[in-house]
């Protein structure tokens, strides 16, 4: 019997863990998360306010199996590890595990791992910690804060608009998305014109009139600038230098989404759920590894043993010239840092070598983070660049090119790199300094407003201005999406009415709150509690206080949207019917609500299946369930409370007389095991 019990949140990952650690030590999964702050308490935060915004936690509905299981794999072990995501979400996991599970100091480790490989999980548990209370603060702290405001928005958003929700970060990305389409509306676009001169081999275009910038705006400035050029251009300089061009770092979570998005062709829901699969482990043939590191991270720090093995890689496959150094990367204030970036966990595995067993999008999204890791440890490419300067008539004329002198680690990542040779002929060749032009063009243009998010442009700016951590952008995409808060067109995110109107009224109630500053303000609060530097309910608390009152006035104030009407009048008391929305989705009432009740019934035609074969004198008929779910039971009930969850036939069983049943096509009985 195992003596030490290792509890994980994937499934997925009990197996090859297991293999790795050997009989001595079972792996069970929480299946996430195991627990979340009850509705109880005032407004249903399920937090006490009175008391330090004390939280109150419940099991999660359908998990009780999964905890009680827990709990007698607990009684039997010696030991138990904690081996939860290496996240603060993770942290707060382990923490909730230790709670409910009534783990003490001497029992329990936590232990983290970037990769599952045997290497890293095994040296993990050389390494095991307790559980870090102060990441644990900051995660419940945000979880505490998002159900504050996401539960008092919410209130206030379907009573005041069509809107269905708000959030902390959800909204403020949303914001993002309307005011950049309230740019482009109120953009008034200007003319120029380009001037052109077109040669055998290349062109060159017109940016300087006696060496200083010129704008040409009309048709009339660009006729007279064509009539005073001749096809014969002096060749005024040549210039020609050498510069090194750098790789990228390894991804973090947000560039990886970008370069999903915009070479994948994926959405960054697609992209988390694609690289969860590589992280947990996949099944090459000899074994089942995970093939790239966790993919929730901001760091694009990388090991020194990867490091070592990429270029010792390098050097073998292509050449001492290929090895590049370390790329050091500026540090952003918002970075947490707590692990590495996302790469492969052995070089060695290329995608090549194991496209047989991956899908396409796993070996898509594998391909991109191997070669990403790769040319980051790679010399730079260098380039010889040249630009030419043609004079005609004191019109100066520019073109420039690029010769790749040597590929460096362009060798690996040209597919994802658009860094492509730009000849020029050699001028230093040409016998005279005049050069003939074939013809002079003149093109007219308009400025263009700024562009549209697209899904990994949103993530960028939300990355760069601090709103959300790794772990929410994905699924702040899926929530402005599903809401019907923005349409994607064309890739593009365009606000709708609702996502609009949403947005105004927000900014009517609470522009010191949903703004980008103050999100940003919090997630740094946030980072002080995992610091040690914060209280966490005095972040709460200092944050409460200013919220609660301004939604008492937003409530007060705002304007109630007016309900849809539907043409009818109600029959109790002659008031409009209009549409509403109740726990259930939209019915039918009274405007007059609440001196007037009523509520239109919708009289659906109720389809009979069959006699009821116990009471006799009812019909089966289609029902529904308090959770939607269709069953067929009386309709005498309750005095007769017969039910089948299959449309019953009406034929008796011959091994038993009970109702015969239909489900996907097979005719089974209720209550025995024979099958027509």
């Amino acid at each position: 019997m195992a003596k030490n019990l290792v509890i994980v949140e994937s499934p997925h990952k009990t197996g090859p863990i297991s293999t790795y650690l050997g009989p001595d030590y079972k792996v069970m999964a929480s299946v996430g998360h195991i627990r979340d702050l009850s509705t109880k308490g005032k407004f249903g935060f399920g937090v006490d306010i009175e008391n330090n915004y004390k939280p109150d936690y419940e099991i999660i509905k359908g998990k009780k199996k999964v905890v009680d299981d827990l709990k007698k794999e607990v009684k039997k072990a010696d030991n138990v590890y904690l081996a939860t995501d290496p996240d603060r979400e993770g942290e707060a996991i382990s923490w909730h595990l230790y709670d409910v599970l009534g783990l003490n100091d001497d029992k329990y480790n936590r232990v983290v791992f970037n990769e599952i490989t045997k290497s890293a999980v095994t040296e993990s548990f050389k390494h095991a910690r307790k559980i870090d209370t102060n990441l644990v603060n900051s995660q419940e702290t945000r979880r505490i804060l998002d159900r504050i405001i996401g539960f008092r928005l919410s209130k206030l958003i379907q009573s005041k608009t069509n809107g269905t929700s708000a959030g902390r970060v959800q909204s403020v990305a949303l914001k993002l998305v309307v005011d950049r389409e309230r740019e482009i509306n109120a953009f008034n676009p200007e003319e120029y014109w380009s001037i052109t001169g077109i040669f055998n081999d290349f062109e060159a275009d017109l940016f300087n009139y006696n060496h200083k910038d010129i704008k040409v705006t009309t048709e009339t400035e660009a006729n007279e600038i064509m009539e005073k050029l001749s096809k014969a251009f002096k060749i005024e300089s040549v210039d020609k230098k050498e510069k090194q061009k750098k790789s990228k770092p390894v991804y973090t979570t947000s560039t990886m989404q970008q370069d999903a998005s915009n070479k994948l062709n994926f959405n960054a829901k697609k992209t988390m759920s694609v690289a969860q699969k590589l992280y947990e482990g996949i099944d090459v043939g000899t074994e089942t590894v995970g093939l790239i590191t966790y993919m929730r991270t901001d760091s694009t720090r990388i090991s020194d043993e990867f490091i070592k093995s990429a270029m010792g890689f390098i050097k073998n496959k292509y050449g001492e010239e290929y090895v590049g150094y370390v790329k050091k990367t500026k540090k952003n204030d918002n970075v947490q840092d707590a692990h590495e970036g996302i790469r492969p966990t052995d070089i060695n595995r290329t995608p090549e070598s194991i496209k047989q067993y991956l899908s396409n999008d796993e070996y898509k999204l594998y391909d991109m983070v191997y070669y990403r890791a790769l040319a980051s440890l790679m010399k730079d490419a260098e380039t010889l660049n040249t630009t030419v300067i043609l004079d005609n008539n004191n019109y100066q004329f520019k073109a420039t090119g690029q010769i790749i002198t040597f590929d460096g680690y362009l060798k690996v990542y040209s597919d994802y790199e658009d860094t492509k040779d730009k000849i020029l002929p050699d001028f230093d060749n040409y016998n005279s300094s005049v050069i003939v032009a074939n013809d002079i063009t003149k093109e007219q243009h308009f400025t263009k407003p700024p562009a549209r998010y697209t899904e990994a442009k949103l993530i960028k700016e939300m990355e760069e201005l601090g709103i959300g951590r790794p772990s929410t952008y994905a699924q702040t995409m899926t929530n402005i999406k599903d809401r019907g808060y923005v349409n994607v067109v064309e890739k593009k995110f365009v606000p709708t009415e609702i996502g609009i109107e949403v947005t105004d009224r927000l900014q009517e109630g609470f522009s010191n709150l949903i703004n980008v500053k103050y999100t940003a303000d919090m997630e740094t609060n946030l980072d002080e509690i995992a610091e040690g530097h914060a209280v966490w309910y005095k972040v709460i608390d200092d944050f409460y206080k200013e919220f609660e009152p301004t939604v008492k006035e937003a409530f007060d104030k705002l304007p109630k949207k007016e309900a849809e009407k539907v043409g009818e009048d109600c029959p109790e008391c002659g008031s409009p019917l209009v549409i509403r929305k109740g726990k259930y989705g939209e019915f039918v009432a009274c405007s007059n609500y609440p001196k007037c009740k009523y509520i239109k019934q919708d009289k659906k035609e109720i389809k009979e299946y069959c006699k009821c074969p116990n009471c006799c004198e009812g019909m089966i008929v289609e029902k529904r369930s308090k959770r939607g779910k269709v069953f067929y039971g009386c309709n005498n009930y309750p005095k007769c409370q017969t039910a089948y969850w299959d449309i019953p036939t009406g034929e008796k069983c011959p091994k038993c007389g009970n109702m015969l049943v239909e489900k996907k096509g097979t005719v089974k009985c209720s209550s025995c095991d024979y099958t027509k």
